[in-house]
């Protein structure tokens, strides 16, 4: 992924309110999110090349997602980043307890932003931050630090904040819509990360759209005595190619 908008709320029966875009190289081959190991396997999309995903969440309620983080100088890693939702979901193990582990061998890996949760608790590390518990409320992930206030996420922060404050159970529609947010941001709003002004501004809305690379699929995750994942794929032109729906019996 690489922008995930979530409302956490631990003491609630909702527990995650999720809505996630992935954006890559189209000519990436991938598959939608489908079951691993029917019935009790993750539930994951599937990066075709390198055999990892961006979001996998179980029946337990347990979940993981990844980011990349955005930093020209680093190394590419020996191994995929996308590993880790899966290995994270094939153990027992808390989150904060997984996320102290992969901190300490970060750099294996390419540049990563995580997030892991058991259902109790949700912890953030990544390879430019140490573990942290993630406070109940909205926040937002891209390709920085947890809750940097990139144009885009402050975009998707306050629209959720607005679908999670009236109440009830937010409805996958409102929340493909907030997603789907392809306005540019201003040329004093983007942030400096490295790699030029143009590219800055091509990668700031929410929703990207070109030819080569852009959001190739939004994912929308209601986690609590019931779970729920809508997965919508794209077409390099934004147009909407497949949809996956998955309503499961929670813990």
């Amino acid at each position: 992924m690489c922008l995930i908008a979530f409302a956490f709320s631990p003491d609630s029966d909702l527990k995650l309110v999720l809505a996630a875009n992935r954006d890559e190289f189209h000519a990436r081959p991938a598959r939608p999110m489908a079951f691993r190991d029917w019935p009790d396997g993750a539930l994951a999309g599937l990066d075709e090349q390198a055999g990892g995903t961006w979001l996998a969440a179980t029946r337990s309620g347990r979940w993981a997602a990844v980011t990349n983080f955005r930093d020209p100088q680093a190394s590419v890693g020996e191994r995929s980043r996308g590993e880790l939702p899966l290995e994270f979901l094939s153990e027992p193990r808390a989150a904060s307890e997984f996320a102290r582990e992969v901190y300490q061998r970060r750099d294996q890996y390419a540049p990563f932003n995580l997030l892991v949760g058991d259902g109790r608790s949700l912890t953030y590390c990544g390879t430019h931050a140490e573990p942290v518990a993630v406070a109940p409320g909205v926040h937002a992930l891209s390709n920085g630090l947890l809750d940097a206030a990139w144009p885009k996420s402050r975009r998707v922060v306050k629209a959720l904040q607005g679908i999670v404050r009236g109440g009830g159970k937010p409805d996958p529609a409102r929340l493909f819509e907030l997603m789907d947010d392809r306005t540019p941001a201003a040329a004093d709003e983007l942030p400096d990360t490295g790699v030029g002004s143009d590219i800055e501004r091509f990668l700031s809305p929410p929703f990207i759209v070109s030819d080569h690379y852009g959001t190739r699929c939004t994912t929308v995750a209601l986690l609590g005595q019931r779970c729920r994942l809508v997965e919508r794929s794209f077409a390099p032109d934004g147009s909407i190619i497949g949809e996956v729906d998955h309503r499961l019996a929670g813990p």
